[in-house]
């Protein structure tokens, strides 16, 4: 990878301009990257957040078949709750709006899991829900 394409975030900078990050990659943790980009920046957003998978005892079956799902056991999609999740989802989809020009499309990665909790959210947020695409994976992870 071209390690000039990459920006890895610093607490000692504040803000970043549209030219800083153009056709960059900005590394960092969202939430505090997101703060430091100006109002209204982005035409399109694309999101991929975490999906929640570890249902604290509970286990999570795959649709049609009996075998449990052995999903990402990463701290990045753990959460204590629901109300943790959603939280979470509530937060960065707040942060993202506050970046998106007026006529701004997002687009947002999730599994069936999660992706009707973040849908309720974005419409409590005032997002308008234009379309769904589903992608119908043959093998998905962690196949």
């Amino acid at each position: 990878m071209n390690h000039s394409l990459i920006l890895k975030d610093s607490p000692n900078i504040d803000f970043y301009g549209l030219s800083d990050i153009s056709n960059r990659v900005l590394w960092g943790d969202a939430f505090s990257v997101l703060d430091k980009i100006e109002p209204e920046t982005f035409d399109m957003v694309f999101i991929d957040p975490p999906y929640f998978l570890q249902l604290p005892k509970r286990k999570l079956y795959r649709w049609k078949v009996k075998n449990t799902v052995e999903a990402v056991n990463d701290d990045w999609d753990k959460f204590a709750s629901f109300a943790d999740y959603d939280n979470f989802i509530t937060s960065l989809l707040r942060k993202v709006h506050r970046l998106m020009k007026p006529q701004a499309t997002i687009w947002v990665i999730a599994t069936y899991h999660s992706i009707f909790r973040i849908g309720k959210i974005m419409q409590d947020l005032g997002y308008w829900i234009l379309n769904d695409v589903v992608w119908v994976k043959t093998n998905p992870m962690p196949n």
